[in-house]
């Protein structure tokens, strides 16, 4: 009788050994995945400024209202174009408009 506990035992120790196996980076399952980095990554900060080619996409703030307990922002998003030395030279708008509505919580201060 006492032979069964012990065998229960055994199997439930190949069990999660065979589990923490796969889950290892030495298994069948990982072998094409790398854990470990030969050489050592340095990140180096890079300032980079946008082309003068490329035009810049930009949201701005149109108007901001109050209705029903809620702050509803409207936002619509331009496209500018700036000259070599940094200045705008368009500002077109692209037609996307975003809302943005949350709940006005200066209505509830005892919150």
């Amino acid at each position: 009788m006492k032979k069964r506990p012990m065998l229960y035992v055994g199997l439930l120790i190949i069990t999660l050994g065979f589990a923490a196996y796969l889950d290892s980076p030495f298994s069948i399952l990982n072998i094409n995945y790398s854990y470990t980095a030969d050489q050592p990554v340095i990140a180096e900060p890079v300032d980079v400024k946008p082309s003068a080619d490329d035009p810049e996409v930009v949201e701005k703030l149109e108007k901001t209202e109050k209705k029903d307990g809620y702050i509803i922002e409207t936002y619509k998003e331009y496209e500018i174009v700036r000259d070599k030395d940094g200045k705008i030279v368009s500002n077109e708008p692209t037609g996307k408009e975003d809302t943005l509505k949350y709940y006005d919580y200066s209505k509830n201060k005892d919150r």
